[in-house]
């Protein structure tokens, strides 16, 4: 569950440990942090809350990956509040959100945003597949371990989209690249002219890049970003695509919110993905 932190709170935190701070103002938010603008002596910051600390050490360990084509934020510290909450102060990037552009201004972004797609990221120092920790460790020995590894829904839906995943796992690929894990919307922002940052890396893993595309296309009727970047990129429709949207829809099926408008939406939309019609 989200948290929700008194402003005062944090304001005080913040004081005592960064110093004078000004401008505190609340952002737009993301499923599971709280999230405040900040001016420092030294520049404006970005204040996250959440229950723990787990994500904001993977941000934190993200940076190494920084560069002008994969723009990723600093993590200036860590800490905890009175309340028990992990607060994580990073470095503020420019731009706005691919989710926050009108759909006229999304087509022209669409190519830069597939270009930081393809941004290699060097994993020197780094083992293993699948979500990986803040030390650069997956969780898995392979790739196809960490697909076949999701737990089936308690239904009957998501029973049989995990048969199905699992039929598919082997014609997946054993890549290790990055992966983002979470891209296309509120995780990127933009000035219009490039990519100015690559947000939240909490759920970022290793293994296919393939992965995030598949994120984009699944979510590609929900969201009007989503939709102009699933247009622009068309990634041919193989097994291992297939494979990567099931495996988002059974997390998505285990946490379903309770919104029943997102609810009428990922019940048709993860049962798609059984038919013939699953790429259309």
């Amino acid at each position: 569950m989200k948290p929700a932190v008194p402003v005062d709170l944090v304001r005080a935190w913040l004081a005592y440990n960064l110093g004078p701070v000004s401008g505190l103002h609340r952002l737009v938010e993301g499923e599971e942090s709280q999230a405040f603008g900040v001016r420092c002596a030294d520049g404006e910051r970005v204040v996250r809350i959440n229950g723990d600390r787990a994500g904001f050490a993977k941000d934190a360990f993200a940076h190494r990956f920084d560069g002008p084509a994969l723009p990723v934020p600093r993590v200036v510290t860590i800490g905890e509040l009175s309340t028990g909450h992990a607060v994580c102060v990073s470095t503020r990037l420019p731009g706005r959100s691919l989710q926050d552009l009108e759909r006229a201004e999304l087509s022209g972004v669409a190519p830069l945003v597939e270009a930081t797609m393809s941004a290699i990221a060097d994993l020197s120092g780094t083992r293993g597949f699948g979500r990986f920790d803040a030390d650069g460790v997956g969780e898995h020995r392979s790739w196809r371990d960490f697909l076949a590894s999701t737990p089936p829904p308690d239904s009957d839906l998501g029973r049989r989209l995990h048969a199905e995943l699992l039929r598919l796992v082997p014609s997946c690929p054993e890549v290790r690249q990055l992966v983002h894990g979470d891209f296309g919307s509120n995780n990127v922002l933009t000035d219009g002219t490039r990519i100015t940052g690559v947000l939240d890396w909490d759920c970022a893993m290793f293994g296919d890049p393939l992965y995030d595309v598949a994120n984009i296309l699944f979510w590609a009727t929900w969201l009007d970003c989503m939709d102009v970047q699933a247009a622009h990129l068309r990634p041919e429709a193989t097994d291992a695509l297939r494979c990567y949207l099931i495996h988002i829809a059974l997390g998505e099926l285990r946490e379903h919110s309770p919104d029943e408008r997102f609810t009428a939406w990922l019940h048709p939309r993860a049962a798609r993905l059984l038919t013939s019609e699953w790429a259309t």
